[in-house]
């Protein structure tokens, strides 16, 4: 476990939660000792942290990763996964009331959910479970609405970024649905603010080139944003 880098995710709880994880963490990495840790609580802690931290909602999937994973050397246990996916579901069916309630939160959903799909594996693969959810969620990022908001929209390139291949090996078809919609966002939709013009620009180039950028366009796009 990377513990220096764990201990630094866990700063952003209170107290009484950042004693919970690492009791958790602790009790899982003793494999001839039951764990009396109520793993549901755990994951309902994170998840809840992730839709209040953006900055936290972008890594706390190396921190389900790595109860996950001791969880599985511990007892070769999925209390924690299946409760973590439990929760995911029930935010994700209230993801347009949480949009229309809080966009900020929304945000920090879909980049929890994406985050969650880039650490959790099956057999070295992306969870099945997880993939229709989100594309779902950056479908719905790829509306006319949403482009409008720089926020979602720098929110869906940074997922793309992150995740964007590894959905498209998952379904291509799904993926070229999505591209056509940000394609004809960036043709035809008026009213885009330069930067999500740009953000949307350099998307669709991104994935053009293989999903990465030549340092030219690199170069190019990234003295824009910071410009």
């Amino acid at each position: 476990m990377e513990n220096c880098k764990e201990d630094y995710k866990i700063q952003s709880f209170d107290l009484e939660t950042q004693n919970l994880l690492k009791t958790a963490l602790k009790a899982l990495s003793l494999p001839s000792e039951p764990s009396t840790v109520d793993l549901e609580k755990v994951s309902n802690v994170i998840v809840d942290q992730s839709l209040k931290d953006q900055v936290f909602s972008k890594e706390a999937g190396r921190i389900c990763y790595t109860i996950v994973q001791a969880e599985a050397r511990h007892n070769n246990g999925n209390v924690f996964r299946r409760n973590l996916l439990n929760r995911l579901q029930l935010e994700f069916v209230a993801r347009e009331d949480t949009r229309l309630r809080s966009p900020q939160e929304w945000v920090c959903f879909v980049t929890f959910i994406c985050n969650v799909f880039d650490y959790l594996k099956v057999n070295n693969m992306p969870m099945v479970a997880l993939v229709h959810p989100v594309f779902d969620c950056l479908l719905r990022l790829a509306q006319p609405d949403s482009l409008n908001n720089e926020e979602e929209v720098d929110c869906l390139v940074l997922q793309l970024h992150r995740i964007g291949d590894q959905l498209e090996k998952m379904d291509g078809q799904k993926m070229d649905e999505l591209f056509y919609l940000l394609r004809d966002g960036f043709l035809l939709q008026e009213g885009l603010s330069s930067m999500a013009r740009l953000l949307l620009l350099e998307i669709l180039e991104f994935r053009a080139g293989g999903w990465m950028l030549s340092d030219t366009a690199q170069k190019y796009y990234y003295s824009e944003v910071t410009d």
